[in-house]
């Protein structure tokens, strides 16, 4: 059903062209995107956005007056796994590998500042609290790696590589509340040049909706002052389709290596 929904959002030209304009610049308001489609009245570009938003493809973010749009690369990365991963060998693989190539060209150029996550899954708000905040858990979907946490305001959430030789990161929680809400900071430990930029924050918000599902969203914002890590942590929709998997299937994504 999730995929139904993607490829009918996909399949106008119109809302490609609305994703096209967010993945350039990320965050934009109705207004913004108004203008860039003037042959389409401000209930029309209204109307297509909130297609792409009934199939995860954007995120509305409320900001004072203004709702910002973000591209949610998440449905797109549950398809490459189910449709595309499986197909990656000899020239296949090679093209793709290239188009990632000079997509990653282009993100570096133009880190979005803010960057929204979201998916629905087939669980309760309590499972997903535990699938975020056991380490055990966390460390299934998450690279392999090991994680220690302090389940508190004030706490720790710590992370080291699969063996235990390097740190990822030591982050403070700066909002523990269950299972609704988590907010940490984020610094990457693990390279020089990232742990030097300030650090940034992650926000977790979980909210039960009607049929059994929840809805996940993951904010990865105040990343203005540290550009490297905003082009750093675009592995998020992989993370967060390994989550889903974990969460639907009892297995997360096979270890991504690239």
């Amino acid at each position: 059903m999730d995929d139904d929904l993607v490829f009918r959002a996909l399949a106008d030209p119109t809302r490609r062209r609305l994703l096209d304009l967010i993945q350039q610049r990320d965050g934009r308001t109705l207004t913004e995107l108004e203008r860039e489609v003037p042959e389409l009245t401000r209930f029309g570009v209204m109307k297509h956005l909130r297609v792409l938003e009934e199939a995860g493809l954007v995120v509305a973010r409320k900001q004072g007056r203004f709702s910002h749009h973000h591209l949610n690369a998440v449905p797109i990365q549950r398809i490459a796994d189910r449709w595309i991963d499986r197909y990656r060998s000899g020239r296949a693989a090679a093209l793709l590998d290239l188009q990632q190539a000079l997509e990653d060209q282009h993100m570096s150029a133009s880190a979005d500042l803010t960057q929204v996550y979201q998916l629905h899954t087939r669980a309760t708000p309590e499972q997903v609290w535990d699938a975020i905040t056991n380490p055990a858990v966390v460390g299934r979907y998450f690279f392999g790696g090991r994680f220690e946490s302090t389940a508190e305001r004030g706490g720790r959430i710590r992370s080291w590589s699969p063996d235990g030789t390097e740190e990822w990161g030591d982050n403070t929680i700066l909002e523990f509340d269950p299972p609704r809400s988590l907010v940490h900071t984020w610094r990457s430990l693990y390279d020089p040049e990232l742990a030097a930029e300030p650090e940034s924050r992650v926000s977790w918000q979980v909210e039960g909706v009607e049929g059994g599902y929840t809805r996940l969203t993951v904010t990865h914002d105040r990343l203005d002052r540290s550009p490297k890590t905003a082009e750093n942590v675009r592995g998020w929709s992989y993370i967060l389709s390994s989550l889903k998997s974990l969460l639907e299937t009892g297995e997360p994504l096979p270890a991504f290596t690239g």
